[in-house]
């Protein structure tokens, strides 16, 4: 099985850029979006054999979610019935028959760290609910996490310390997140790869450059671990500002 996620920085934007070429060349069975900066309604999207489910924010042109999918679910929520956290259309739960998907665009921290508060109440929200859910099946969770884990996931981690994305906080999360049961695949297939980023600042030529951030994922129960056939970034797809990620399973 085929699984992609792209936060493509408003699809309708991305339509024009290329997205429909590289969805159907990848052939992928399951495909997520975020940041999708719209409505269902705002734009023409033929996906012959895809069912598709959105969660967009009540905001109009932010945030937002998608799901594109051949495989049809059991069931598909949207947020984790937390009237705080589910106003901007950020996670998108489809349950299958062998696991949860979790697609989600996990709220930046702002300059200045002016939400930075509200993001560490997001993450102890948002494990809860992987960890509730991991209770019934494996959960694989995907999408835009907004942190760079390691100083191995960002090109200059020095001067980049207290940045959003990048903090000391928000990267203890993610330590424990995954220390709740989760594993990050594409880590855990290429320990030691470097200069594989997924963001790129469009000031300054920073993709040209590869001054990159590595902050799209694709994780996974751990005990979904022996199940993983490749874990890919798709870094030579324009169209966003960010690249699509990959995961094969068997």
């Amino acid at each position: 099985m085929k699984l992609v996620s792209w936060n493509v920085n408003g699809l309708r934007a991305c339509l024009g850029k290329g997205f429909e070429d590289f969805f159907n060349t990848i052939n992928a069975d399951i495909f997520c979006l975020q940041e999708t900066k719209m409505q269902p309604d705002q734009a023409q999207l033929d996906l012959p054999g895809f069912e598709k489910y959105w969660n967009s924010a009540i905001k109009k042109g932010y945030s937002g979610t998608a799901v594109f999918t051949r495989i049809k679910p059991l069931s598909v929520t949207y947020g984790m019935n937390l009237e705080e956290h589910d106003q901007e259309g950020r996670i998108i739960t489809v349950e299958f028959e062998d696991f949860f998907l979790v697609n989600v665009y996990t709220p930046n921290s702002k300059r200045e760290l002016l939400r930075l508060d509200y993001r560490m109440k997001w993450e102890d929200d948002f494990r809860s609910y992987l960890k509730e859910l991991d209770k019934k099946k494996p959960v694989i969770v995907c999408g835009d996490l907004n942190v760079a884990h390691e100083e191995i996931d960002i090109k200059n981690p020095k001067s980049n310390r207290r940045n959003a994305g990048f903090t000391d906080e928000e990267r203890g999360k993610m330590t424990t997140l995954l220390q709740a049961g989760f594993t990050d695949s594409f880590r855990y297939l290429h320990p030691t790869e470097k200069d594989a980023y997924t963001w790129w600042s469009y000031m300054m030529k920073a993709r040209d450059r590869n001054i990159g951030w590595r902050i799209d994922y694709f994780l996974l129960s751990d005990r979904l671990r022996d199940s993983m056939k490749a874990a890919t970034i798709h870094c030579e797809i324009m169209g966003s500002d960010h690249c699509p990620v990959g995961l094969e399973i068997f």
